[in-house]
């Protein structure tokens, strides 16, 4: 049975959303940097078990400063979110438990992911100091660059959809 699933990926500007997506949809990965602007909607099914499959409708909003701008039109119909932020960059994530607060509230009872990119830009120890002194609490440390995590980000997500009616 094919069911699908409106996944929205929010997150500051340039913390890799757009990367993200376009890894885990064609398996590639480009280092020239076009802003998002609005919202671009990409599809990729995903096969849980021969009689359960996603269409996950992947929603890449536009990256701001201010999460609770975001358009409220944007999150009509969410089944999931990932929320993405850059680890090698402190303004993506000095805010994060406030940010998620907003989320939360806008889309309540909605599975959410949080997700620090970018993790092949910091060593090891760095990045576990990061989310010490920080106090951050993610479920997936990714890299679209590389693909370190990507897909068993999507394929976490779409097995928690899955269980949806």
């Amino acid at each position: 049975m094919l069911k699908s699933k409106k996944i929205v990926v929010l997150g500051h500007f340039g913390v890799g959303k757009t990367s993200l997506i376009r890894r885990f949809v064609t398996d590639t990965f480009s280092d020239n940097y076009k802003v998002t602007i609005g919202v671009h909607i990409t599809k990729k099914v995903v096969v849980i078990s021969p009689d359960n499959t996603i269409s996950m409708i992947l929603w890449d909003l536009e990256g701001t400063d201010d999460i609770a701008s975001i358009r409220k039109a944007y999150l009509l119909g969410t089944h999931g979110v990932v929320f993405v932020f850059d680890i090698a960059r402190p303004s993506t994530f000095q805010h994060l438990n406030d940010d998620l607060k907003i989320v939360s509230a806008k889309i309540p009872n909605t599975p959410l992911l949080v997700v620090g990119n970018k993790i092949d830009l910091v060593d090891a120890n760095e990045l576990k100091t990061t989310l010490v002194e920080n106090s951050i609490s993610v479920d997936f440390l990714t890299s679209a660059k590389t693909g370190d995590a990507v897909n068993d980000l999507f394929a976490n997500l779409a097995s928690q959809l899955a269980n949806d009616a």
